[in-house]
């Protein structure tokens, strides 16, 4: 095949002309369940685990924190609490399903939710997650005496402290005094 532009001359088989792709690469954020105890154990086997398939499948990785510990819903592989890892990527379209599929041939990755992200901005990406606020506060609380609303100072009461005792109905039978 030739091509004239300008001056110059320019010869292309056939195959040359059909293997010139261009591949648009969309933002991704993906959510990875990961068992909890095996995320404290090894956090940077479970890293670099989820890493290594987003870049097998060609992703460039934005962004990748733990997002938070918690309690599921149901048990999943017998598992009763696990941590979620965010991660925002840049990846083919075509890619997606192959790293669904490497997650789910993954024993230590238990569910992946992975959604369109073109509508986030950097700011959106780079927000404090839960365990990030958590921490910070969990800082701030010991730095700083307890407060109530009025602003003045509250002590705490023991963690084995009854508080309310006045507010119980006690039955009528152990009571001391006499009825009429």
């Amino acid at each position: 095949m030739k091509w004239l532009v300008g001056k110059k001359l320019f010869f292309l088989n056939f195959k040359e002309v059909f293997e010139l792709k261009t591949v648009a690469k969309n933002v991704y954020e993906a959510m990875f369940l990961v068992d909890s105890a095996q995320a404290a154990t090894d956090w940077e086997g479970t890293g670099s685990l989820i890493k290594a398939i987003l870049e097998k499948a060609e992703a460039e990785i934005i962004s990748f924190r733990k997002w938070d510990e918690r309690k599921l819903a149901y048990d999943i592989a017998k598992k009763s609490r696990g941590t979620y890892i965010l991660c925002y990527f840049n990846a083919p379209t075509s890619k997606i399903a192959q790293i669904e599929r490497d997650v789910q041939l993954s024993e230590k990755v238990m569910r992946v939710l992975i959604l369109r992200a073109d509508h986030l901005t950097k700011e959106d990406m780079e927000k404090e997650t839960p365990i990030m606020i958590a921490q910070r506060e969990g800082v701030a609380a010991q730095d700083k005496p307890q407060q109530s609303a009025d602003g003045s100072r509250t002590e705490q009461a023991p963690h084995d402290s009854f508080v309310g005792r006045e507010n119980i109905r006690q039955n009528p039978a152990d009571s001391d005094d006499e009825k009429p």
